[in-house]
């Protein structure tokens, strides 16, 4: 399998094997309450984020820095003619009007444009407004006037009619460019008269601690506030991250890097990624859906060698795999190729993460380590003192089973992802550990990442040649990760943002000595490995007095088939339970497979006990990972779904608690009056 040579490989290099070292701070008591981990980059001290495109131009004007998608397959654009074109954008925008600090806002789905939109908008000594293509009339009217920009390109007709709506009742209403009817031409054309050093002096003019972006946050606890970030911040994320994971995809793998992607860049994750793959000069492609069934198409085409994307990807991979196996009367071989991934994978990476510690093989692959509780090596937890033990990779027996079933199930979601894919990036929310260990059973390591808009993206991230599932890593370099008195993570770096844009009493409220107060709760094990618990705020405490993070059940319930969307309630409530929607593929493969007909209306589908039974399986196994006091003892399926459209999910896929709880009020009051 590619990345356990990849890994093994690695290792053998100690200038990447020991390249990053995470110091730990512990209290009186002896649990870690910090972490922190040396730049890999240091920070700028001249130019900014826009001198990308011109920078590659210079160095390697032929090389190939992003592919466009077009109705016959991909295009190379070099590095020359992106500079070229982000000038000729940038000169169409100073035409326009745009002046030194002025703002402008981009709605849009993912695509080529957008990318050079934002290039040209910082060469221009603008500052790039990002807005999802699925903001309401209200959202667009609030960002727009918050953030005062003077010009939006949209990208179609829809998103026209949303931004005229959602503007026509501002003083001086911004002036709106579609990309559908020509856009980018008709600011080319714009500036066709001005010099290209306008922009020159104009980039020239930057420095990094120039405001780069507002980007707005999803607003799950009230109205979006624009979190100020800068071009070091984007320096400081891009460059450290890059510098972490691309020698190891680059140098060890031997591929050339590349990736498709399809992240809004109205999110932050998504932006940040773009930097880093036109800094590498990593060939990058667009495209505009996360939905899986329109992504594996474009996966099989474009073939990258990575990806960055969100647990619900790799979710609806895995569960599509199980859905077509079961079309073919082999669901229970996929559950059985299953079982045996995860025993593949844990034995795998228990052996060889002990290895890395320092503790040598002999020929059976067995290792002794001693301590006081003959604990695991554990993923996700502490090592030092963990009890006497030893480590065995996996026998023959499950070496045997793991080549029969990459023959029959593995290969199949390799192919699915594209064909040369070795490593993922996850983030947004937790990914089931069980999830993760599929994933590299099939061939394909998963690191996952923890962030938020204010820290830039990613302030957390699984190293390439440690990685431990049920974490979201350690501090990305540069970056400092501290536990308060109350569990909240606090974090410190040159990816946390300036303040929220005109919002001093919001800055204050989660800036205090130079650290940022997340909001979600967590620990740090023995190695500065972060694993977040859940969200402060989110936290439930039932009538008898039982904290409950709801957080670690819902994501484990939404990584199990047939489940869409679920919210865990029980405040102030004798117990914990649970609103489940079905997943609509899962729904459409669970009526095919009984031969029941597609049209079968959703609520005599709910009161048939079937699919109650299999979404009982789900919540036993989220059950698995609590206490019986915070376990789930009643769960309802309510009709529909939890869409953006409907106001009960963000543009980043995260749940309205307060927006849900209020729709089903009365569902949750009938589950504690049976």
């Amino acid at each position: 399998m590619g990345v356990r040579k990849d890994l093994k490989r690695a290792r053998k290099r100690s200038d990447l094997a020991t390249r990053t070292r995470v110091d730990v701070l512990r209290d009186d008591t002896g649990t870690v309450r910090e972490a922190r981990t040396a730049p890999l980059v240091r920070p700028p001290t001249t130019g900014s984020t826009a001198d990308l495109p011109f920078t590659n131009a210079a160095e390697a004007p032929d090389a190939v820095v992003l592919r466009r998608r077009g109705p016959d397959g991909w295009h190379p654009v070099t590095a020359a003619a992106f500079a070229a074109e982000v000038t000729a954008t940038a000169k169409g925008l100073i035409a326009h009007g745009l002046q030194p600090g002025g703002r402008v806002a981009v709605m849009s789905r993912t695509r080529y444009e957008w990318t050079l939109l934002d290039f040209a908008i910082w060469a221009a000594g603008g500052l790039t407004v990002p807005v999802y293509a699925t903001s309401s009339a209200e959202q667009v009217d609030w960002i727009v006037r918050d953030s005062g920009a003077t010009l939006i390109v949209v990208e179609n007709a829809d998103n026209v009619r949303t931004a005229t709506t959602g503007t026509a009742h501002h003083p001086l209403p911004p002036r709106i460019l579609e990309l559908d009817a020509g856009a980018v031409a008709e600011l080319e054309a714009l500036g066709r008269g001005l010099p290209d050093e306008e922009v020159v002096e104009r980039r020239a003019a930057l420095t990094p601690d120039t405001t780069a972006t507002l980007c707005y946050t999803s607003g799950t606890t009230g109205r979006p506030k624009g979190c100020v970030l800068t071009h070091a911040n984007l320096h400081a994320e891009a460059a450290n991250t890059l510098e972490l994971l691309h020698p190891i995809f680059k140098e060890v793998t031997g591929q050339t890097a590349s990736t498709l992607l399809f992240l809004p860049l109205a999110h932050i994750m998504g932006r940040t990624l773009q930097i880093a793959c036109l800094t590498a000069r990593i060939e990058t492609g667009h495209f505009p859906s996360v939905r899986p069934d329109e992504l594996r198409p474009a996966l099989k085409e474009f073939r990258p060698t990575f990806l960055v994307g969100v647990p619900y990807l790799f979710e609806r991979i895995h569960d599509t795999g199980r859905a077509t196996a079961e079309k073919i009367g082999r669901g229970a071989s996929f559950d059985r190729a299953e079982r045996v991934a995860v025993r593949f994978a844990r034995a795998y990476l228990d052996k060889f993460l002990n290895e890395g510690e320092g503790g040598g093989a002999g020929e059976e692959g067995e290792e002794e380590r001693k301590g006081e509780d003959g604990g695991t090596s554990g993923h996700g937890r502490g090592r030092r003192g963990a009890g006497r033990r030893r480590v065995k990779g996996p026998g023959l027996g499950l070496y045997a089973a793991w080549a029969l079933y990459d023959v029959l199930v593995y290969r199949r979601i390799r192919k699915e992802l594209g064909g040369r894919m070795r490593y993922a990036i996850s983030g947004g929310s937790p990914l089931d550990p069980t999830l993760s260990l599929f994933f590299y059973a099939a061939g394909i390591i998963v690191y996952e990442g923890y962030g938020l808009t204010e820290t830039t993206a990613a302030a957390t991230l699984v190293p390439p040649l440690r990685p431990r599932p049920g974490t979201v890593g350690q501090p990305v370099p540069g970056t400092a990760v501290r536990i308060a008195d109350d569990g909240e993570v606090l974090i410190e770096g040159g990816v946390v943002f300036d303040s929220y844009w005109n919002n001093p009493e919001a800055t204050a409220e989660v800036r205090a000595d130079g650290w940022f107060a997340t909001g979600d709760l967590g620990s740090l094990d023995d190695d500065g490995y972060l694993t977040i618990t859940g969200r402060k705020k989110d936290i439930l405490v039932t009538s008898g007095g039982k904290n409950v993070s709801p957080a670690v059940l819902e994501d484990r319930l939404r990584s199990r088939s047939p489940v869409g969307q679920c919210l865990v309630v029980g405040d102030n409530r004798p117990f914990v339970a649970a609103l489940v929607t079905l997943d609509p593929d899962a729904l459409a493969h669970w009526l095919t497979v009984r031969g029941l007909p597609a049209d079968t209306p959703l609520p005599e589908v709910l009161r048939d006990p079937r699919p109650r039974a299999d979404v009982q399986r789900a919540v036993d196994y989220a059950n698995e990972a609590v206490s019986r006091a915070e376990s789930i003892r009643a769960f309802t399926l309510v009709e529909g779904e939890f869409t953006e459209a409907d106001g009960l999910l963000t543009p980043s896929l995260k749940v309205r608690r307060h927006a849900v709880t209020a729709r089903y009020a009365d569902e949750i009051e009938a589950l504690y009056r049976k």
